[in-house]
């Protein structure tokens, strides 16, 4: 299915009816990172869990277990806390949160909607992104199912997200988490 250069608005609400909207989106994640400089890729393993208006807990479990909290504009992680670019951190929350609107603040879209499955490809309009994200493509049919990032330095990385549930609370442990990053100085 060939991306239309432009997204024409109607076409990316359409998109984002598909998807399933609920307060909490979790599911398992496989990510393949291509390195320049290494023959074979990185392969990671985890969980995640989306929150509407908390943001996103990113736990990788394999190879190396480490963890990821992640709002509209922090990222709070093991070495500390880092203040993401407004667009990153949107583009992050709506993906998972199926607002494909606010993310035309910070991309440039393209993107197809066919009967069974939909792509979008984001461009960072944000000079600072864009030293880092060459593009995006987002690819799915209810919900997200894919991410593919291609690196401004030429590495590139594949996320996969199956299976995936709607549950209808948090754990206790994911409580805390998110506690942790709201109150973070």
């Amino acid at each position: 299915m060939p991306l239309r250069a432009t997204l024409a608005t109607d076409t990316l609400a359409e998109i984002g009816a598909r998807l399933v909207k609920t307060e909490l989106t979790a599911g398992r994640f496989r990510q393949e990172k291509n390195i320049k400089v290494l023959k074979k890729p990185l392969i990671s393993t985890g969980t995640f869990i989306y929150h509407r208006s908390r943001g996103v807990i990113w736990q990788t479990l394999t190879p190396v277990p480490s963890m990821l909290l992640v709002n509209r504009t922090r990222l709070l992680a093991a070495q500390g806390e880092q203040i993401l670019p407004p667009a990153f951190g949107r583009v992050f929350t709506a993906m998972f949160g199926g607002d494909l609107q606010s993310m035309q603040e910070g991309f440039e879209l393209a993107g197809t909607n066919g009967k069974t499955a939909w792509r979008l490809q984001l461009k960072p309009k944000d000079p600072l992104l864009r030293k880092i994200i060459f593009e995006m493509q987002l690819a799915g049919d209810k919900e997200l199912r894919q991410i593919d990032i291609k690196e401004a330095n030429g590495n590139s990385t594949r996320i996969t997200f199956d299976p995936i549930a709607h549950p209808e609370s948090l754990t206790s442990t994911q409580e805390a988490d998110f506690e942790r990053l709201s109150s973070a100085p």
